[in-house]
């Protein structure tokens, strides 16, 4: 779990930035790193980075789409989720939207009130024969 730190050492990007408790943003915000989120967010968050990880609490809130590689979501989202590959849901999460994920991991207790998209790798391009039979 991301939330554990556990995999730090494993090219996911430790907390470089927090958003504390009553503070508000109006706007959309963009980050590289890691994100981790007690106040609210109104408009859209994305991620830079194949590393990069938003935490949000159960104080936190967001008001808007969320577009990241990591993300792990114990507070309320009105919006769509977007992750390119590992979403946890705590127990304490409460989302309004869809969420498209690749690999997702959901304790007893988080709510989706919206569709849960499983968003498969893209198929990669293989080489044809003749380009092999060329290169030898």
């Amino acid at each position: 779990m991301f939330g554990n730190n556990k995999r730090n050492g494993n090219g996911v990007a430790a907390i470089t930035t927090l958003i504390a408790e009553g503070t508000v943003i109006r706007g959309d915000v963009a980050f590289t790193g890691g994100l981790h989120l007690d106040g609210l967010i109104e408009g859209a968050i994305s991620a830079d980075g194949s590393d990069a990880v938003l935490t949000l609490s159960e104080k936190g809130r967001v008001n808007g789409e969320i577009r990241a590689s990591n993300a792990v979501i114990n507070g309320m989202v009105q919006g769509d989720i977007v992750v390119a590959e590992r979403l946890e849901l705590a127990a304490g999460a409460r989302i309004e939207g869809n969420v498209y994920y690749k690999v997702l991991e959901m304790a007893a207790g988080a709510q989706i009130n919206g569709k849960m998209i499983y968003q498969a790798e893209t198929p990669r391009q293989l080489a044809g024969p003749g380009i092999l039979a060329a290169e030898a």
